[in-house]
């Protein structure tokens, strides 16, 4: 029992460690080392540079950290060092990876040639062994680079980088390579977007290879001789190639899993719509009785409640004509009263219970004021009617007493006179 229990111990292991190893392969396979350059961003600095010195310090600045290459595998990003070979017109700038003492790698060229017409044609072209064959971008600038003049001068003199394995200028300090899709998302704020980089497989001077081939270097080549662009993508022909595929297949998995989505949202979609069926039904099935019944009792209680409003009204009628307060109203304005009778009754045959009720204190403060407007008239009147008939009584007093006076005054004058 114990030796079966081993033996699938050991089964069980080397099954988990077939596995480990298949996903390590398919992981690796998905990044490249062409990955770890950008060719247009190259050219975006080299469209920049005053010349071929300031163009190799802005290649290894680390503030733009242009490249993430490290083919000797010592965790650090290479130098890469700028060489030049010149043949009349024509300028082929090589870029060199530096990998150990004397031991350097090319990784792309610059062929800079001038025409009869004074015209500059600029190309950047991969190296076989990284990028695969005729991997060449031909960058078109905004505006005409400064470096051009440097180029064509009288006693110009190629050149030639002093910096080697670990004596490096000042300015640089090596820094541990970043996982690609953080290098891709880095690349592309140090490319100039006012720039085109055309993509060509055909290079324009036919000088400009044979003045490469007598400065080539092929250090990690040697090192790795089976390991090749060719060796390690056997479907396609270059970088560019490659870029395609990815993009296609991006493209196929994007709409595979946009079609999954919707299918996936059309059933859920469906299934929702079958669920809410039964309740469509329990509001038709219950529109005929409740609804109806539910309206019939509401028109029985807007019915009831304008009754109500017209008894309301008629006892605010009634309010209106038991109101006078003095005899005198009453008598003055029975006509008044008859008029809010009739102007009532009309208003109870209309059933317009509102308009009794503004109608009815309107009709009393202004028979009230008039009521009392009249009465103070009257009162005024009546007093001015006393006042004058009291004043004739006073004259005829007063006229009836002078003549007794003067009577009695006669009397007691004759009498003095008889005597």
């Amino acid at each position: 029992m114990k030796t079966k229990i081993l033996l699938i111990a050991m089964l069980a292991i080397g099954l988990g460690s077939c596995a480990v190893q298949s996903q390590t392969t398919v992981y690796a396979k998905n990044s490249d080392i062409s990955d770890n350059l950008d060719l247009r961003a190259v050219a975006s600095m080299f469209g920049e540079s005053a010349n071929l010195q300031d163009f190799e310090r802005r290649l290894n600045d680390p503030k733009y950290q242009i490249s993430n290459l490290d083919l000797n595998g010592d965790d650090q990003v290479d130098y890469l060092r700028v060489i030049e070979s010149v043949e009349d017109r024509t300028h082929v700038v090589i870029i060199q990876s530096v990998l150990d003492r004397d031991v350097y790698q090319d990784i792309a060229t610059i062929d800079v040639e001038r025409d009869n017409y004074n015209k500059v044609s600029v190309q950047v072209v991969g190296n076989t062994y990284l990028y695969g064959d005729n991997y060449i971008y031909e960058p078109v600038y905004s505006v005409a680079p400064v470096i051009y003049t440097s180029f064509w001068v009288t006693n110009y003199r190629p050149y030639y980088s002093s910096w080697t394995w670990n004596v490096y200028p000042t300015y640089y300090a090596a820094w541990r390579p970043y996982p690609i899709y953080r290098y891709r998302s880095n690349i592309n704020v140090c490319i100039n977007v006012n720039n085109h980089y055309n993509y060509v497989n055909t290079r324009r001077s036919y000088r400009a290879p044979a003045l490469y081939a007598s400065r080539r270097t092929y250090g990690y080549e040697t090192r790795r001789p089976d390991y090749s662009f060719a060796q390690r993508h056997s479907n396609v022909t270059n970088r560019y190639d490659l870029d395609q595929r990815r993009v296609a297949s991006r493209e196929s998995s994007g709409r595979n899993q946009n079609t999954s989505y919707n299918t996936n949202r059309n059933n859920s979609s469906r299934v929702s719509t079958d669920n809410r069926t039964p309740n469509r039904n329990y509001t038709e099935n219950r529109t005929p009785g409740t609804d109806r019944n539910y309206n019939t009792n509401r028109v029985s209680t807007d019915r009831s409640n304008s009754a109500t409003v017209n008894n309301n009204s008629n006892n605010n009628s009634v309010r209106v004509e038991n109101t006078p307060r003095t005899e005198n109203r009453r008598d003055y304005s029975q006509n008044n009263t008859n008029s809010q009778r009739a102007n009532s009754q009309n208003s109870m045959n209309n059933n317009t219970a509102p308009t009794q009720r503004t109608e009815a204190p309107r009709n009393y403060s202004e028979n009230r004021g008039s009521s009392e407007s009249r009465g103070n008239s009257a009162r005024q009147q009546s007093t001015q009617n006393t006042q004058r008939s009291e004043a004739p009584r006073v004259s005829q007093e007063s006229r009836s007493g002078q003549p007794q006076r003067e009577s009695s005054s006669g009397s007691r004058s004759g009498g003095g006179r008889r005597g």
